[in-house]
């Protein structure tokens, strides 16, 4: 497998100039800053309970992000109106640690669930996307199966698929191999990196593997002390 060059455009996608996050408990970021351009693969690191997850949920308009500058795929969300969070998450895609793939419904009819979701009407067009999308990611033959009928790896390939669906501008991926065993693990991170090369697309993984950045290395944003460190930057 070859390693991730982690050759960016030029055109940001993620834009953070000194902000605060905040959840329920209060403030738990501050000072945070960030870069992502078109294109980038990059890693983010950092002990349990250091705000990885609350970081991509700010990013996807879970969570407030306030004060400085605040710009994910051309939208403000520092002043973000919660009618205006599905806009923002249709030019986004999520994978979680869980699939989370809708039990009573085949591979197909997961993904057909979130294009009609998002305004899609015809026919050919959703199984067009949906044909294209499940080869990208080694699924097209599992397309009539059940969640119960995947190993957790092919859910795992069927949750990327779900967040690449509508073209989105950046992946955020938490702990996206983290149920799965190291030979699988290794497969979900390639087929991200190919698939982020061949779309251009963004991708902000959050990870506690570190064999797997020394396998796949890329830029890494540290998460620690209440703030960001990009070790680029060191």
């Amino acid at each position: 497998m070859e390693n991730n060059d982690n050759t960016a455009g030029n055109n940001p996608i993620v834009h953070l100039e000194n902000v605060s996050i905040s959840t329920d408990n209060g403030s738990l970021l501050q000072g945070v800053n960030l870069d992502l351009q078109e294109g980038e693969f990059v890693y983010l690191i950092g002990r349990s309970g250091a705000g990885k997850t609350t970081l991509l949920r700010s990013l996807y308009g879970d969570f407030p992000v306030e004060g400085g500058v605040a710009e994910v795929c051309g939208m403000d969300v520092a002043s973000l109106k919660r009618r205006r969070i599905p806009l923002l998450r249709r030019k986004l895609g999520i994978v979680f640690q869980n699939a989370r793939l809708l039990p009573d419904r085949n591979v197909y009819s997961n993904l057909e669930f979130v294009l009609k979701a998002t305004g899609w009407k015809k026919k050919k067009e959703i199984e067009g996307q949906i044909e294209k999308t499940l080869q990208a990611v080694g699924m097209a033959e599992r397309a009539q199966s059940l969640p119960s009928q995947l190993s957790e790896g092919e859910q795992q390939r069927v949750a990327v698929a779900r967040a690449l669906i509508n073209n989105p501008q950046l992946i955020l991926a938490d702990e996206p191999t983290g149920n799965l065993d190291p030979l699988t693990s290794g497969e979900i991170m390639q087929m991200l990196i190919d698939v982020g090369r061949q779309t251009h697309t963004t991708m902000l993984i959050s990870t506690h593997d570190f064999m797997m950045i020394d396998k796949f290395p890329a830029r890494v944003v540290v998460c620690e002390n209440g703030t960001l460190t990009d070790t680029e930057k060191q």
